[in-house]
Formats: structure tokens, C-alpha cells, sequence
């Protein structure tokens, strides 16, 4: 495969993410079942919004602010997967360790995103 960018999924940070939000919903399936309408909900939603929101993002790099507003979600929707991912581990759903993994994998997410928001011009289609 090239190293060309066609569409969101071949940018690294989707990947990333996807691949996250795949990991989440495996660990998640064994949560209790009164979470399922709380925090598996919860934590499923976030970290599938972050792909999401970049996908959204990838369409409207013609306009610079709707791209990086979209990007702002992403960034937004990683860190409160973060915070599920906290609740996960204090409520003993998830061992520290795994958790950890994860919560580093977002940090990198994170790192991606905000490098993407404060350079857009490389990203913007230019008219």
C-alpha cells in the first residue's frame, strides 16, 4: 500500500483510533450488566466518536474552521474515553495495567490531533 492519504481511513490517527475503540468494545463485553446503559454505553460511544469525528473532519477540510471543529470533537471525545476508561479501573472492570495501555494509546491520539489542529494548512484543501 502507498503512503498517499486518499480517505480519513488511511490517515494513522483513525487507524489508531479505530483499532482503540475495537479494544474498548472487546474489554467492555465483559463489564457488569447494570453498566450496560451507563458507563459500557458511555465508554463505547466516546472512544467510536473520535473515528467518527475525524471521518466528519476529512469532509470538510475546504473550510478550515469546520475542519479543525471537527478535529476539536475528536480531541474532545479521546479525552472523555480517557475518563471512562478511570471509572473502568476504580470500579475494578478493568485492571490498571490494561487500562494504562489504553489511556497511552490515547495520549498518542491526542498528540496526533492537537499536531493536526495547530498546523490545518497542511491538511485544508487549498481552492
Amino acid at each position: 500500500m502507498s503512503d498517499r492519504i486518499i480517505t480519513h481511513s488511511d490517515l494513522e490517527v483513525f487507524q489508531q483510533g479505530f483499532d482503540a475503540a475495537m479494544r474498548i468494545f472487546e474489554l467492555s463485553r465483559s463489564f457488569p450488566r447494570e453498566e450496560t446503559y451507563s458507563l459500557t454505553d458511555q465508554i463505547r460511544r466516546s472512544s467510536r466518536a473520535v473515528c467518527s469525528n475525524i471521518a466528519e473532519a476529512w469532509r470538510k477540510r475546504r473550510y478550515t474552521l469546520a475542519f479543525v471543529s471537527k478535529l476539536n470533537d475528536a480531541e474532545a471525545e479521546a479525552a472523555e474515553t480517557q475518563v471512562w476508561l478511570n471509572f473502568a479501573v476504580r470500579c475494578h472492570y478493568l485492571d490498571e495495567t490494561t487500562a494504562q495501555e489504553i489511556h497511552t494509546l490515547y495520549n498518542h491520539i491526542l498528540g496526533k490531533l492537537v499536531n493536526i489542529i495547530n498546523h490545518p494548512e497542511h491538511w485544508v484543501i487549498k481552492k
